[in-house]
């Protein structure tokens, strides 16, 4: 099984809306209630790369098996050197390392783009991805109670942070 990353291309459009929407309908990874429309996601998708920001797709025999992306993390000025990251991996596809391929992918354009942090926001009951960045370096620097509600239930919001300038 190759692994094979490349920038996102229109085509990957409706690939992406199905993992999107899969963890939209059945996670707290994204708390999002309603699933997102083709042109909804297209949107947010053309918006990262209008501004820059790169969105990169790993695709495995010709199907795309997962995707990440970053973006501004906040909207002030002030925030232009730290990004807010995604990475999403098809559900048939979990547990093969591609969720890690994608992750030091985007850390290495963030960095390529002098970038000075990565911020992750994870849902609190998400523990494997807490550990996940965990490995790549990032650390805890709050946790947000009840700032979210789905499946009936309140959710917290784990705020993972990684600095990404080499310190001399």
């Amino acid at each position: 099984m190759e692994i094979r990353l490349r920038p996102y291309q229109i085509q990957d459009t409706e690939a992406i809306l199905d993992i999107i929407n899969y963890n939209i309908l059945n996670s707290t990874a994204l708390y999002d209630y309603s699933i997102r429309t083709y042109e909804q996601q297209k949107s947010i998708l053309e918006d990262k790369i209008n501004k820059h920001f790169p969105v990169i797709v790993a695709e495995i025999d010709g199907k795309v098996a997962g995707f990440g992306m970053y973006g501004e993390f906040r909207f002030r000025e002030a925030y232009k050197f730290t990004v807010e990251h995604s990475v999403y991996v098809d559900n048939d596809y979990q547990g093969k390392g591609i969720g890690k391929i994608l992750l030091a992918e985007l850390i290495q354009l963030a960095k390529n783009q002098k970038l000075h942090t990565m911020i992750a926001v994870i849902d609190a009951e998400n523990q494997s991805s807490v550990d996940f960045h965990g490995k790549f370096g990032f650390k805890t620097v709050g946790i947000i109670k009840e700032s979210g509600y789905k499946f009936d239930r309140w959710l917290d919001s784990v705020f993972m942070q990684l600095i990404l300038e080499n310190k001399s």
